[in-house]
């Protein structure tokens, strides 16, 4: 066989290689494509997973932390409420111990005015259990008013009538029938008053 033949031979033999080795790297390539999209796949599913357990628990610490803020809610709204009912039933303590032993004296002069004898004595216990009253009102914020000879004030007074007179001038309290009284400067009770006017003989 001469150097012409073999070539052909060579030729003719390699040809069907090479379409061979073409066709089996196809293959080859596309078992491997089809090989990496179902690990594609998984990985883009393991992603999701931790995403949504990641969404899961954010969502429940959330619900936590919204529970404990209502629950504290709840105890600070059930605190005011035990707070302001203690207010109501002793808001006036203070007042009262001061009023206890204005009690106290005039306790003691009762029992003292079954067997005294001395009404000087008596007068003189009762004017300080009044100053001893007197004291506890003023130190909680009450005022007196006792508005005799002062000009009327309807803003203060109640004129329970009008008497005629020549001591006292007309439009000015002639006397008190009730003192009235304030409590920080704002009117709980006004003065029951007797308004003098002139005289007829004037």
């Amino acid at each position: 066989m001469g150097e012409d033949e073999q070539k052909d031979v060579v030729s003719a033999g390699a040809e069907p290689d090479s379409e061979t080795n073409e066709a089996v790297a196809e293959e080859a390539e596309l078992d491997q494509s089809n090989d990496q999209e179902p690990d594609l796949a998984l990985d883009e599913e393991a992603k999701l997973q931790v995403a949504l357990d990641s969404a899961l628990s954010a969502a429940e610490k959330h619900k936590d932390e919204a529970l404990r803020a209502m629950a504290e809610l709840e105890n600070v709204r059930k605190r005011a409420e035990k707070d302001v009912e203690a207010a109501h039933k002793f808001g006036i303590e203070k007042f009262i111990n001061e009023l206890l032993p204005v009690k106290d004296s005039m306790d003691l002069g009762f029992d003292a005015a079954n067997t005294a004898t001395d009404v000087d004595s008596l007068k003189e216990g009762m004017s300080l259990t009044l100053k001893m009253f007197e004291s506890a009102l003023e130190k909680r914020g009450v005022q007196e008013l006792n508005p005799a000879g002062e000009s009327f004030d309807p803003e203060f007074h109640q004129a329970m009538m009008m008497e005629e007179s020549v001591e006292v001038e007309a439009g000015k309290v002639l006397r008190v029938m009730q003192k009235g009284y304030l409590l920080n400067d704002r009117l709980i009770r006004p003065a029951m008053v007797v308004v003098a006017k002139k005289s007829a003989e004037e």
